[in-house]
Order: C-alpha cells, then sequence, then structure tokens
C-alpha cells in the first residue's frame, strides 16, 4: 500500500514526488512511467535511421523528463503562456508557484541566464509588434539546451531513486475507483497499484488515455481550444533581431478573414525541425541546443478553435487531420510557402532549389492545401505576412512549412482549485494531458501544488 501512486514522470509527475520527498520523507511514493530511464531514451532517427521506424513508445515523447526531456528546455516564467494554472488559483499563487519551480531546475543544473528580461527591448519590440497587428506577450525564458536539459532531468531521476519506487517501462491500464473514491491503480503487467492518493500525469502522450478512462469513470472532462498548425523553418537571421533580445517571442494574432487566434509556440532559434509518433501518427516538434547550431530557426504557428457542442473529441480531430498527412506523405510534409501561395506541391527538385536546407530530412515535399482545413490553413497564411512585418523574410518562396503539428492537451478535466477531479475524491489530474498546462513550468508547478494539497490532508 502505498500513500501516493503517480502516473507519469514528466515535470508535473517529477515535481510532485520531489515535493512529496521533502514535506513527508517517510511516505511510500510510486511512480508510474511507460517509457525508459532517462539514460536508456533514444530516437532512431538521431542513431542514423533515414526513416522514423514509428516505434510504438516513442523515445522523444515517453520515458523519464516526459517530451520535454527531448525538447530544447524552455521555461517560460511567467503565469501568461503555458497553461491555465490562474484558473484556478490567484495569480500571486500561480507566481510563487513558478518561483519556487525555477528555483528548483537552478538547483539541478539549470542554466542561469534568462532572456526577456529587458523591459526597455521588450517595449520597443512590442511597439514593432503592434504596428504588425500583432500581440506580443511578456514572457521571460530560461533556455537550458536540450543537453543541458537532460542532465537536469537526470539530476533528479538520481535524487528520487532511493527515495520512491520508480517503475519504468510499465503502463497504467485502469483506475481503480469504489464509492466514488480512488483506489488504485490496475498496470498492463497485471499487478494491482493500492494508494491512498493517486495524481495522474500522463502528458500529451498520454492524454487519449486519460480522456477515454475518465469518460468510463464518469469524471467530467470540457473541451479545451484544438491547437493545430503547422512548423516554419527559415533562416536563422530572419528572426536574429527577435530571437538575440528574447530568445523566443510569444506572438499572437486575429487572423481577418475568420477572427482566429493564431500564435507562434515553441521557438528555436539555431534549432532543428523533429518527427514525433503519436500512438502510430507521426506529427512534428522543433528542438534547439545549448551548444550546437544550425543555421535555421524554427516555430509552430498554432490555430486555436473552440468547439461546443455536441462536439466531444477534440483529441480525435487534430489525430485526424494529422493523419490525412501521414497518408499523402507517408509521414510529415513539407512545402515552401512560395508553392502554398501558387497552388502546387512542392517537389524534391524545388527544395534542392531553395536558400534553406531542411532539417528534418525524412519530411516529404507534397501540398499542406490537400491536409489542413480552409480555415486554419487562411489563418495561417494571413499570420505569415503579419510577421514578415517585424522579421522580414518570413513570407519568403523559400520558407519552409511543415505538418501537422498539433497539440494533444485539448480534453481539460473537470477540477475544483485543488486540482483534485470533481466527484472522485484522492484523485489529482495535472500537467498537460490533462488540459491544465501547456509548457514545462507550469507543469512542474501543478506538480508541487497537488504535492502541497495531499501532504496537508
Amino acid at each position: 500500500m502505498y500513500n501516493v501512486a503517480i502516473i507519469g514522470a514528466g515535470p508535473a509527475g517529477i515535481f510532485s514526488a520531489l515535493e512529496i520527498v521533502k514535506l513527508k520523507p517517510d511516505w511510500k511514493v510510486v511512480l508510474i512511467e511507460k517509457g525508459d530511464r532517462i539514460e536508456d531514451r533514444k530516437c532512431l532517427l538521431r542513431e542514423g535511421y533515414a526513416k522514423c521506424p514509428s516505434c510504438k513508445k516513442c523515445g522523444l515523447l515517453c520515458g523519464w523528463g516526459g517530451a520535454g526531456a527531448f525538447s530544447d528546455g524552455k521555461l517560460t516564467l511567467t503565469p501568461d503562456v503555458g497553461g491555465n494554472l490562474v484558473d484556478y488559483m490567484s495569480r500571486s499563487d500561480v507566481e510563487d508557484l513558478i518561483d519556487y519551480s525555477d528555483k528548483l531546475y537552478l538547483k539541478y543544473g539549470a542554466t542561469d541566464e534568462v532572456f526577456g528580461t529587458d523591459r526597455k527591448i521588450f517595449d520597443e519590440l512590442e511597439r514593432q509588434a503592434a504596428l504588425a497587428e500583432l500581440k506580443l506577450v511578456h514572457s521571460p525564458v530560461r533556455h537550458l539546451g536540450t543537453e543541458r536539459s537532460l542532465d537536469v532531468l537526470k539530476n533528479m531521476q538520481d535524487y528520487l531513486m532511493d527515495k520512491i519506487t520508480i517503475l519504468n517501462n510499465v503502463t497504467a491500464k485502469n483506475l481503480i475507483v469504489e464509492c466514488e473514491q480512488v483506489k488504485g491503480i490496475v498496470l498492463d503487467n497485471g499487478e494491482t497499484i493500492h494508494s491512498e492518493y493517486t495524481i495522474i500525469a500522463p502528458g500529451r502522450e498520454g492524454a487519449d488515455w486519460l480522456t477515454h478512462e475518465f469518460a468510463k469513470n464518469k469524471i467530467g472532462m470540457v473541451n479545451n481550444a484544438v491547437d493545430v498548425g503547422v512548423r516554419v523553418e527559415l533562416p536563422a537571421p530572419v528572426f536574429e533581431p527577435i530571437t538575440d533580445k528574447l530568445y523566443e517571442s510569444k506572438l499572437v494574432y486575429h487572423s481577418p478573414k475568420f477572427g482566429d487566434a493564431v500564435r507562434t509556440f515553441c521557438m528555436n532559434p539555431n534549432g532543428e525541425v523533429v518527427q514525433e509518433n503519436y500512438n502510430g501518427i507521426a506529427t512534428v516538434n522543433g528542438h534547439s541546443y545549448a551548444n550546437i547550431k544550425t543555421k535555421n530557426t524554427n516555430f509552430a504557428l498554432l490555430v486555436s478553435e473552440r468547439f461546443t457542442e455536441p462536439f466531444k473529441e477534440p483529441i480525435a480531430y487534430g489525430q485526424r487531420i494529422a493523419s490525412l498527412a501521414n497518408m499523402l506523405g507517408g509521414g510529415i510534409l513539407v512545402q515552401r510557402f512560395g508553392d502554398l501561395l501558387d497552388g502546387r506541391r512542392s517537389t524534391p527538385e524545388r527544395l534542392k532549389s531553395s536558400i534553406i536546407e531542411p532539417t528534418l530530412k525524412c519530411a516529404t515535399p507534397g501540398d499542406l492545401s490537400l491536409v489542413l482545413p480552409y480555415r486554419q490553413l487562411t489563418s495561417i497564411i494571413e499570420m505569415l505576412f503579419a510577421l514578415d512585418k517585424i522579421a522580414p523574410g518570413t513570407a519568403s518562396r523559400y520558407t519552409l512549412l511543415y505538418g501537422i503539428e498539433v497539440k494533444f492537451y485539448s480534453a481539460r478535466v473537470k477540477l475544483t482549485d485543488e486540482l483534485e477531479t470533481e466527484g472522485v475524491k484522492n484523485l489529482f489530474t495535472i500537467g498537460d494531458g490533462a488540459g491544465v498546462t501547456r509548457g514545462l513550468i507550469q507543469a512542474s508547478a501543478s506538480g508541487v501544488h497537488v504535492a502541497r494539497v495531499i501532504c496537508s490532508r
């Protein structure tokens, strides 16, 4: 019998464990992770495979550290982006949790440098953005880089190894709920974990499982906005006037035609575009490193759509669009912006004649207009022309668009202010997979919050 069982060893689950160990060192805690220990995680594409083999458990998404371990490790130090924690507590409380979590990252080896703290520089960039009908969100960023992120997370893993039970390569199959109270978890190996409290932090990789498991147990869910879009890759000098000062710029644009919000997400100066595998569906993402530099910068452009009743499957919606791209291209599609505007597919020959060398070599030249719905595609095109006003060259005919990028945090659990599920006692749900957060620092902060709630009971 455990005091606390945690599903998922991403930032939310890890920070829950760290805080419980600190507050209740005598408690029995088990952390269940479907992937490998961090030192055993690998991506076959990075090890020389020409094409993603669609591993059963994607090494970029599963394992200690979650998807954040193999991202570029950006800690966005503001409540304004990266999650919805302000919906559950005061802004000052969220700021305190972010500050506390940030200090923990520093303790375990994060870099000291924070970008975007000079208010005069931000104000000038904000003015330029406003002239282009863009909103620039103030978001100081601590950048770890992929390799340093791995080191920080391994330090956390090593610290917890002899303090809690960590089960790797084991998947949570079913929750045990009796008399409206969680009693434990059944694992895919047949083992049953009994616990007084259960924390579900499965990340985006586990969002689909969470949705189905909660529906079975009649735990309330609401629809978040669905975020679908593309990853943009262009020469690094195009965005250097911004990235040199802010590292990552959070820009929001409202489409003139449809009024939809389009936002930049996960900007990677001198980074690389990568392929991920969500339950057999290939999607695109981006990474950057602390010490390895490419000649390109990449970022996502995501269009947010909020659907109403009777729509109930936001995750399935994103999966369908990504699956269509997979059907046409055998994986990720890439298209030059000029070819998209001219209404023709990109070809290997046209890519070779470009000034940009794609960093994702396995992407198939194709036509994204056959995949993305007209509404999202139109909004993305409008956003690229708006960005071109503050970063000339963004709307170049050579700019590369990869698809599909979709964020699987669209199902949001109905929770109390303590992040406990409504209707099932002692069951807490946190992180990106629950739709509570959508970034490393707020996911970490949500883990600290529920750990304190549990330890206070």
